[in-house]
């Protein structure tokens, strides 16, 4: 029997909660299950994982192969848990070196060729994967986006040859650097532009300062639109984990 364990990320809302991918290859008739609540998109990734390994030139194990995402209780969409399966069997098959796995998250879908395609989400879980220490692999046109998190590591890849490459050693894969977040404060209509509405400008003052919700109501043409467009000119410029 053999096992290989590897992380990946979900999606839920703004947050990226991490996924254990558990791949376990025994013997008995052949068949391939995923488990832990998936959806139907994730579902249909075992035909993709298998067309992808079969047209890289890699073996589809002739076994019974048991694909976990945990936690249980956590819907998992969308079909970027495609190169984690893929690379789990692979793993957990023998066919490349799973000591580096632990070191790295991964997300892709996979074409039929092997080819990644882009995902939704790659800043949030990128931004999550930094904070818990690990490198992301993730398709190439998703790297400009995951590289706006300052700290983190991304690697990009075109697809799941080149990855294998790259935790076998043999090619590695260019760490994306991409330009930080910059907020900018230059461009809105200027505050100082209103003239009146005295009680109004101090209520935005207000909420600006304080981080304070606002609700502007009247008939029309009393100057809401023109106030609550010139609001961002007099907020606080936002750090970089703020803009993230």
């Amino acid at each position: 029997m053999s096992l290989a364990v590897l992380y990946s990320r979900a999606l839920a809302g703004m947050e990226a909660p991490s996924v254990v991918v558990e791949a376990h290859l025994s013997n008995g008739l052949p068949s391939f299950t995923i488990v832990g609540l998936p959806e139907a998109e994730v579902k249909e990734s075992k035909d993709r994982v298998r067309s992808a390994l079969l047209n890289s030139r890699y073996e589809f194990p002739a076994r019974r192969i048991t694909i976990n995402l945990a936690p249980a209780d956590l819907p998992k969409e969308s079909g970027r848990f495609d190169l984690p399966i893929a690379l789990g069997i692979l793993a957990a098959s023998g066919q490349i070196d799973a000591t580096r796995l632990k070191d790295y998250e991964f997300a892709g879908e996979l074409a039929l060729t092997g080819e990644l395609r882009p995902i939704r989400g790659a800043l949030a879980m990128t931004y999550k994967a930094c904070k818990d220490g690990r490198a992301f692999v993730l398709p190439r046109e998703n790297g400009d986006e995951a590289a706006l998190v300052r700290e983190s590591q991304v690697f990009p890849a075109g697809s799941l040859l080149e990855v294998c490459a790259h935790l076998s050693g043999q090619t590695l894969l260019v760490q994306h650097v991409g330009e930080p977040a910059t907020p900018c404060g230059d461009g809105y209509p200027d505050f100082s532009d209103v003239k009146g509405q005295a009680h109004a400008k101090r209520a935005l003052e207000v909420a600006a300062a304080g981080g304070h919700s606002i609700l502007m109501s009247g008939p029309p043409g009393t100057g809401k639109t023109m106030l609550a467009s010139r609001l961002p000119g007099i907020l606080p410029t936002m750090t970089d984990a703020q803009a993230l």
